[in-house]
């Protein structure tokens, strides 16, 4: 049995770490800013619905090339987990958020 990850050493796989590690990071800066405990329970449908939101974005924007590195899929993140968690009745605020303009305009199209 190999010592060392071998997935590790795969470039895609390498790159998916950088994009979930961002997310993660964007994410507790978020809820920092909220002042909200990463146990609230509004946060677990917030989650799912950013989740399912960014699964369907994602492919578009980087078809579009509005999202072409690990920054940018964050960022896309973070948008969509404010709207989910504006769908929890979480008060987010634009001024927390980073407005980049081509992922506003890929949420609206969204609806």
């Amino acid at each position: 049995m190999p010592s060392q990850d071998e997935w590790s050493h795969d470039p895609s796989v390498q790159i998916m770490r950088q994009i979930f590690s961002r997310m993660e990071k964007a994410q507790e800066e978020l809820l920092r800013d909220l002042n909200i405990s990463p146990l609230d329970p509004r946060l677990r449908e917030g989650r799912k619905h950013a989740r399912d939101l960014f699964e369907r974005l994602w492919p578009r924007g980087a078809k579009k090339g509005i999202i072409a590195d690990e920054k940018e899929a964050a960022l896309l993140y973070i948008h969509c987990l404010a709207h989910g968690l504006s769908q929890e009745g979480i008060d987010v605020g634009s001024r927390i958020l980073v407005k980049d303009e081509k992922i506003v305009r890929l949420l609206e199209e969204e609806g």
